[in-house]
């Protein structure tokens, strides 16, 4: 009999909290700085939200120590649906490769999975004044000059820093890793032809193939993308079996009401098959998903071991 009224009362407290959630505006936490595939899908997600849910959805970006510096602060935060965090392949699949013991937050007990937002390609690029213009042509002089040719990412432990690693060691090739603070100022050196190339998402670069500021010359992802159907997996290339792209996902304090993180997953996925609330991702390349809590806690574990294996085989480290 008390066991019941437990249950009764808990399933009482859970429908009072999710008819008053949300009462306040939201915080969105990026791990990244600005000007990146992460802010992109984060304020599309944001916006969408703030429509549904009924108050203002804000992104904060805080970048630094490859996503450690926000993981850390967003599980201290109050489990009540206000803090949300974008979770991505590198802070939840990656570092806890990297860092081993020195993780500073454990990806599975420290959070709860809300959804999967979006897979995103990672496109191998060069500026458009680049004697390269194909894979192969930038793979033969690697190979020519080890340790001469540079590429740059959006930080240490971003998602094109680890691509490329694990592109060079499967090519074979020694390239030199100049991190930035973000994707922006990376893009400015590489336009310029002040670095050679990059590993990058698709939502940051797609503006720049458009206006012929930058070259694509592969894809790393399992199939071609739909918005850049002429350029090549690397798999096709002759790297078999080699993909990589970036994920992002919603991700809350653990410890969050079950039915918070299920209103929360169910007014994401609305969003996401509304095509004028994801048109612009949908626009950048990006693969819409919106699974539920289950689907995305296994998809997790998943990406952890083979990111492990990755890791190892690669022997990936941070500058």
């Amino acid at each position: 009999m008390f066991k019941l009224f437990l249950t009764l009362f808990s399933l009482l407290v859970s429908q009072i909290t999710l008819a008053a959630y949300p009462e306040r505006s939201i915080r969105l936490v990026v791990p990244f700085a600005t000007g990146g595939t992460s802010e992109i899908i984060a304020r599309s997600v944001a916006n969408s939200l703030s429509t549904s849910l009924g108050q203002s959805v804000y992104v904060e970006n805080k970048p630094g120590g490859a996503g450690n510096i926000a993981m850390e602060e967003v599980k201290r935060a109050k489990p009540d649906g206000y803090t949300l965090m974008l979770g991505h392949v590198g802070t939840l699949a990656v570092n806890p490769a990297l860092f081993g013991n020195k993780l500073p937050y454990d990806p599975n007990a420290d959070f709860a999975p809300v959804t999967l937002i979006a897979k995103v390609p990672n496109i191998i690029a060069v500026s458009e004044k680049s004697p390269y213009k194909t894979l192969g042509e930038l793979v033969a002089d690697a190979k020519k000059n080890p340790g001469k040719i540079n590429y740059g990412s959006a930080g240490n432990g971003s998602a094109g820093h680890l691509a490329m690693e694990y592109f060079s060691s499967e090519a074979g090739i020694d390239l030199v890793h100049v991190p930035y603070k973000g994707s922006g100022p990376m893009l400015t050196d590489l336009i310029g032809d002040q670095i050679q190339a990059t590993f990058n998402g698709l939502p940051s670069l797609i503006g720049q193939f458009k206006g012929k500021a930058l070259r694509p010359l592969a894809t790393g992802s399992a199939e071609r993308s739909k918005v850049l159907s002429n350029v090549p997996t690397i798999s096709e290339l002759g790297y078999k079996g080699f993909e990589t792209s970036q994920w992002y996902g919603i991700i809350v304090p653990a410890g969050t009401p079950q039915a918070i993180i299920d209103r929360l997953q169910k007014e994401i996925a609305k969003g996401l098959s509304s095509k004028e609330e994801s048109k612009r991702m949908l626009e950048d390349g990006a693969v819409l998903i919106g699974d539920t809590p289950t689907q995305f806690s296994a998809f997790i574990k998943s990406e952890q071991a083979r990111w492990a294996k990755v890791v190892e085989k690669a022997k990936i480290s941070l500058d």
